[in-house]
């Protein structure tokens, strides 16, 4: 159960953990011998869908009649939709409805919260309506947090969902969905679930809580950071209701699709490489400094920074040091959009440093994988990072990481030693912008060292952050966990 699915629709790295996951699933149980994993997805039909379907190659058909959803206080029915996730035998089953999902924007309803409520029942509807009987209902983040509460409270008697294994993933624990407890009456959940112990927060309902309190096992995208939610510092003021699940929680780092993102096709790239042979990187690197009006100069480093420009993502940081780290003989290239003030920055550091900064407020997939492929090193010095992707991104086309040493980003990047000839980045603990550029001096040292680069480029591009890796750990949590649930 999720929001966003790539390639039908795509915010954040959720859609990109929908569209992958799946098919390594699937491919990990046809090959164990055993009866292979039927896998359905359910999303909201978002006037995107059919928008992206064309240029995406996959074809949608409408099944049956529009039928009413249970529990909620609403006239709105549900129409139902299936397609294919590419490259797969994964249905994707679409909770269609012009009042609620025909906005542009994925997350662009007014109600955020009704919205969410008809597409939990909707789901849950779908599937007895195709008369499914699922060992595992798992799903992700707050918009899907009351699939569990459901389960647990008004159709705990129902045959098909008793049996199910719920799982509830947090991707980001920063958006939880909270709203007025007159939303429990709009859901049709009953009142005594407005207590601290169930989703009651602070005078509010929590659709986040519920799916951590009631779901059977709680993920996140990260070991680290399911440890660091768990504090005071990461919690959001969830620590407490976190922590009193922790025998439940488990946290799986997301891997990224490498038949997709492979440098050794050009499918993605212009030129191709491998680690042995970055001929086609240098060439990936030319191309990027000639499209962006860059000085064409092999020698200079070129950083590259793709991200929302948000402080969150270092951005407070990172521009605290920016007269320091310009007067040094590097390049920067930046995409994203995000706040005024850091969108302003970017834009003043291009105008006032043309041909060696790169301002790019957009969202451009084609540039970004060039950005990936043609720089020397990334940027990602968030202030928290549940998993990330980009640092993966750059890993597999041999861009080296300087990251900020929390979630995701401590669990992937290994600080390079050169006397043992391991590691795959850079980065810092302490998330001050001293500690950033020092860690931007250290790979700039060793970006002189050619031979020391080489081998760090060669330890980047030969790490394992498939998603055959993280696929394996999720089908071993479901097996256990159907175990336990079903020695009960």
């Amino acid at each position: 159960m999720s929001y966003e699915v790539y390639p039908f629709v795509k915010v954040g790295g959720l859609a990109d953990v929908l569209g992958s996951l799946p098919k390594y699933l699937e491919r990990l149980s046809s090959r164990s011998g055993s009866q292979p994993m039927e896998i359905d997805i359910y999303m909201p039909y978002h006037r995107a869908v059919s928008k992206n379907a064309k240029p995406f190659g996959y074809s949608i058909e409408k099944i049956g009649s529009p039928f009413p959803v249970p529990f909620m206080q609403t006239i709105q029915e549900v129409q139902l939709y299936r397609s294919r996730l590419p490259d797969s035998d994964v249905n994707v089953y679409f909770i269609g409805n012009d009042h609620f999902f025909s906005g542009e924007k994925v997350y662009g309803y007014e109600d955020q919260g009704e919205q969410a409520i008809f597409f939990n029942v909707g789901a849950l509807e779908a599937i007895r309506v195709l008369g499914k009987s699922y060992d595992v209902i798992h799903a992700h983040d707050w918009q899907s947090g009351l699939i569990p509460v459901y389960i647990k409270t008004l159709l705990r008697e129902e045959p098909m969902f008793q049996k199910a294994l719920t799982v509830f993933t947090i991707h980001n624990l920063g958006y939880q969905g909270k709203f007025p407890s007159m939303y429990l009456n709009m859901a049709g959940l009953p009142h005594y679930l407005f207590n601290v112990d169930a989703l009651e927060f602070y005078g509010e309902i929590n659709f986040l809580k519920g799916g951590v309190l009631f779901s059977d096992i709680v993920t996140t995208v990260s070991p680290r950071y399911a440890q660091e939610i768990q504090t005071k510092a990461f919690g959001e003021k969830l620590e407490g209701v976190l922590s009193i699940r922790s025998d439940a929680l488990y946290g799986i780092l997301n891997g990224i699709d490498y038949d997709i993102f492979d440098p050794t096709k050009t499918n993605l790239v212009p030129y191709a490489f491998t680690p042995n042979d970055l001929s086609g990187k240098a060439r990936n690197k030319r191309l990027l400094q000639e499209r962006l009006g860059l000085e064409v100069n092999p020698d200079v480093p070129v950083f590259g920074l793709i991200s929302r420009l948000v402080a969150q993502k270092g951005l407070d940081i990172l521009s605290k040091i920016t007269p320091f780290f310009l007067m040094q003989d590097v390049q920067l290239v930046v995409l994203g959009t995000g706040d005024a003030e850091y969108e302003e920055l970017v834009q003043e550091m291009a105008a006032e440093n043309p041909k060696k900064v790169s301002a790019n407020l957009k969202f451009d997939i084609d540039l970004a994988n060039l950005i990936y492929a043609g720089s020397d090193i990334f940027l990602m010095p968030s202030r928290y990072e549940p998993c990330g992707l980009g640092q993966m991104f750059s890993l597999r086309f041999g861009t080296i990481p300087v990251v900020h040493y929390v979630g995701g980003l401590a669990d992937s990047i290994i600080e390079f030693d050169e006397k043992e000839k391991t590691g795959n980045g850079f980065g810092f603990s302490e998330y001050r912008e001293s500690e950033l550029l020092l860690s931007i001096f250290r790979a700039l040292y060793f970006y002189r060292r050619k031979e020391s680069w080489e081998t760090l480029i060669k330890n980047a591009m030969t790490d394992d952050f498939s998603w055959e890796r993280s696929a394996k750990e999720y089908v071993y949590i479901y097996t256990e966990g159907l175990k336990n649930k079903r020695a009960l």
